[in-house]
């Protein structure tokens, strides 16, 4: 028989925020992965994706390629959207560009690109160094980006209205700044981050410190 073995991950992690709705994509392990770090996930259905059932909740996360997949997503963005003006935080994780059932991805005008980086070790360069997401409930440096698998991201966007604040830059050897992976706005009490980070493949894999940027996000307006 092969030998049973395990991968143990110690990380200073710290989170604001207990209860969070995940509203399943194309699949990834991000429910999975916030359970083990103390969260309450639920998995939402069609009947919960109303501003009123969500406002239990101090973050709602999507899953990867949610617009690519979901023929309901039309319908249910001006309930995440209201939800998210009342004061709720909303972060939509990356979408393709091909088949899209609905180009409206948040309260402000952004498109998508075909940009990624797929050198995991790509030097990142803070856009907005003293932006909340940055520091806390976590310190975000420079060594929280290193070990990472496989990419930085995919599919950012290439343009995006004023009201987003463009927090991180990349790029691949060789190609132009990509500047687009994370974006975060106020929408009224609330706020909504749009991200092509490559999460759904760093957190099974155990790399603190998307582990620490992602609880960062879904901390933000709970300070």
């Amino acid at each position: 028989l092969p030998r049973a073995t395990t991968h143990l991950v110690s990380m200073d992690l710290q989170r604001l925020g207990q209860r969070i709705g995940y509203l399943p994509g194309a699949g990834d392990t991000i429910p999975e992965a916030l359970r083990r770090v103390g969260y309450t996930v639920d998995v939402l259905t069609e009947s919960e994706v109303t501003a009123a059932d969500l406002a239990k909740y101090d973050a709602v996360i999507t899953g990867i390629r949610l617009f690519n997949v979901e023929d309901r997503i039309a319908g249910w963005m001006p309930e995440l959207l209201a939800y998210c003006e009342a004061g709720g935080t909303l972060v939509v994780q990356y979408n393709t560009t091909g088949g899209l059932k609905t180009d409206s991805f948040g309260p402000y005008p952004l498109t998508l690109s075909r940009d990624r980086v797929t050198e995991e070790d790509a030097p990142v360069r803070f856009l907005l160094p003293d932006h909340p997401v940055l520091h806390r409930p976590n310190e975000i440096t420079q060594a929280d980006f290193e070990g990472w698998v496989q990419e930085r991201g995919l599919y950012f966007p290439g343009t995006w209205a004023q009201p987003y604040q463009a927090i991180l830059s990349w790029n691949d050897t060789g190609e132009s700044p990509k500047d687009g992976a994370l974006l975060v706005a106020t929408y009224g009490k609330g706020t909504y981050v749009y991200t092509g980070i490559s999460f759904f493949r760093e957190l099974p894999a155990g790399v603190p410190g998307a582990y620490r940027l992602l609880v960062n996000l879904l901390s933000l307006g709970h300070e």
